[in-house]
């Protein structure tokens, strides 16, 4: 883990990818938005680890029909068809508010075929501003017949080995759990030399209006996010740790709204965590994590952060 990540003087901060965090703590594509929201009126983005900010297409996108959303319990189903301005928009008109803050911006990209996501890494790679690329591959591959990026492991590695030879900026590939065993791809996806791992998107669901007698979204089915799916991204994370925590680091994302549940990302073996769904409800979220995680570690007597990644892998019976 030393050679991957590097603890700095802070508790809380460390170099990674060769970029310097001052904290673990990000906020989630989509659930964000691009963070001039939260900075114009709520609070200072600087204290924040990294803005990973809402997907980014070649061009603009108007996104599914409504209805996109329905709440569930202790989640939220969402079908909102990563919706943007379209990357030149980002770059001429958004990103140049977001330089004004000390903070690490992380650009998720998007495409309808592997041409597409080449086009917006290349743009991107051109870009001042934008620290990492986060690639969302749970979208549909229009020339594959629809299969998402993220499911199949060849389809992966030659798109994340494509995207390498183009970009100089760290690659995270933002991995799927709707597929049967989440190391397959993940594997795929460190044989193409991806700089890191996002586990996990957005679970596949469905809800029904039990009066109209029918889907409630538009689309039918839409991306199940919130405490609901925390269990779940903890045993993904777990998994690829387990099998390949020595290789790449992981991102872990997906239920967090305490520092207990990001707790239980870092003790699985996530490096750094995204807070997305809880913004929604309570935009503070993320600083009342990065405070609780800063507790939690003067109450267990540790130095850092990194002292935790992982540690619920070294189990002892007796």
């Amino acid at each position: 883990m030393s050679q991957i990540v590097k603890p700095l003087e802070d508790s809380l901060s460390y170099e990674l990818f060769g970029i310097k965090f001052k904290n673990p703590v990000w906020t989630a594509s989509g659930c964000f938005s691009y963070g001039l929201e939260v900075a114009e009126n709520l609070y200072d983005i600087s204290k924040l680890g990294a803005v990973v900010v809402k997907g980014l297409s070649y061009e603009p996108r108007t996104g599914n029909p409504p209805q996109r959303i329905v709440e569930t319990p202790a989640g939220m189903l969402n079908s909102i068809g990563l919706q943007n301005p379209g990357v030149k928009y980002f770059a001429e008109n958004i990103l140049p508010k977001l330089k004004k803050y000390d903070t690490i911006i992380i650009a998720n990209v998007f495409g309808e075929d592997e041409e597409e996501y080449l086009k917006v890494a290349d743009f991107l790679n051109k870009t001042d501003g934008v620290h990492a690329l986060e690639l969302n591959v749970s979208c549909p591959n229009v020339k594959k017949g629809g299969i998402a990026f993220g499911s199949d492991p060849e389809t992966l590695y030659n798109l994340v080995y494509k995207l390498k030879q183009i970009t100089d900026k760290p690659i995270l590939v933002k991995l799927s759990p709707n597929i049967t065993d989440i190391r397959d791809t993940a594997n795929a996806c460190i044989e193409a030399k991806a700089d890191g791992l996002v586990l996990i998107n957005t679970l596949l669901g469905m809800a029904i209006d039990v009066e109209k007698e029918q889907p409630i979204l538009a689309t039918k089915t839409g991306g199940l996010s919130g405490p609901a799916i925390l269990p779940v991204a903890v045993r993904m994370i777990y998994q690829v740790f387990e099998k390949y925590g020595s290789f790449v680091p992981i991102i872990g994302v997906g239920g967090i709204t305490t520092t207990e549940d990001a707790l239980q990302h870092f003790l699985a073996g996530a490096v750094a965590i995204q807070i997305g769904t809880a913004n929604f409800y309570d935009p503070y979220s993320p600083l009342k994590v990065i405070e609780g995680l800063r507790k939690h570690l003067n109450k267990k007597g540790y130095e850092h952060i990194l002292q935790l990644v992982g540690k619920a892998h070294k189990l002892s019976i007796s």
